[in-house]
């Protein structure tokens, strides 16, 4: 019977720690890679139009 509640003692930490693991990754990995994305394009379009001026109409001939 002790190797059949080790088992089940594995079992239930295993279960615990997938649960912790799904709920980091879909909590706070993901919403922080998709705000470090959105953040790095925005930053990478303003040093671009800082050096290459921002868009706007044709200059007057």
């Amino acid at each position: 019977m002790a190797v059949a509640d080790g088992d089940a003692d594995v079992r239930r930490r295993r279960t615990r720690m997938e649960i912790f693991a799904f709920l980091f990754l879909t909590a706070i990995l993901m919403p922080g890679l998709a705000v470090a994305t959105v953040g790095s394009y925005g930053l990478a379009v303003w040093i671009y139009q800082m050096v290459a001026s921002p868009p706007g109409p044709p200059p007057p001939h």
